[in-house]
């Protein structure tokens, strides 16, 4: 390899998101995280496991700057965390589109907040919409919309932006299994087209092991990192072949020894 490609690899994977002796404790004592430590690699999706209350969605929020940590630091791209910023955007699960607005007004509502002018606005809009498979859907409003659509919604909003960093919260949760399988597929497009950093919280092991290039599997609140697990599934196959495949389904078990012990 020369050692310009070299540099190409060392670059594309090196930290986007450093989490340093990260803790959290809620009012009442209650301490979801325990000094926590670790990167999440640019252009890559990384998965955040573990068993349920352990304080995934409680990491995914301090990084996206919604709430405080108790100790230990956030740096993205470099830069200390202390709120909210243009370079992260988060996907909801439950969506959280504004009922009033039509879908290109969800969609370009970050670009509004930045004062971008509405024809240029629209413009990014209606590109990310039709990106996520909505064109036509352009002037409907949430309550038309099915629950997939509407959070195909909240990733063209969060695209739009053009953020860095991508934080989904269990995106997929509310959706029946085949429409889930699709935006399986759909993000792992997205994944190459768009060569963002996401951070991706679900429960399902399966889930994680198909759409990551790394998992981080969290312990049992205090939260700590147990283990990460960087699948080695092979990409551009039939997805039901990846999924019969002994790499992908040794994976799947290994994870799951792995999660077991925290639910006795």
């Amino acid at each position: 390899m020369s050692p310009a490609a070299a540099r190409k690899i060392e670059a594309r994977h090196r930290p986007m998101v450093e989490v340093r002796h990260l803790s959290k404790i809620y009012a009442g004592g209650v301490e979801a995280l325990n000094a926590i430590s670790v990167d999440f690699p640019e252009g890559q999706l990384t998965s955040l496991l573990g068993p349920s209350g352990c304080g995934k969605t409680t990491l995914l929020k301090i990084i996206a700057g919604l709430i405080p940590a108790t100790s230990g630091e956030v740096m993205v791209d470099g830069r200390p965390v202390t709120g909210p910023g243009p370079e992260r955007a988060f996907v909801f699960q439950d969506f959280a589109l504004m009922p009033w607005a039509n879908v290109l007004r969800n969609v370009a509502f970050g670009l509004e907040l930045k004062g971008v002018a509405q024809s240029e606005r629209e413009a990014v809009a209606e590109k990310h919409i039709a990106s996520v498979g909505l064109g036509g859907f352009e002037h409907a409003f949430p309550h038309e919309l099915s629950g997939g659509m509407r959070q195909r919604v909240g990733l063209a909003r969060a695209l739009a932006v053009n953020a860095k960093v991508l934080l989904m919260d269990e995106p997929f949760s509310a959706v029946d299994e085949q429409t889930r399988r699709k935006f399986q597929e759909d993000l792992l497009e997205l994944i190459a087209r768009e060569h963002k950093t996401f951070l991706f919280v679900t429960h399902s092991i399966e889930e994680a092991v198909y759409v990551s290039d790394r998992i981080v599997i969290l312990s049992k609140r205090p939260s700590q990192v147990s283990a990460i697990v960087e699948p080695e599934i092979g990409r551009g196959r039939d997805p039901d072949q990846i999924r019969r495949d002994s790499a992908y389904l040794d994976t799947v078990e290994t994870i799951w020894q792995s999660l077991k012990r925290y639910l006795d």
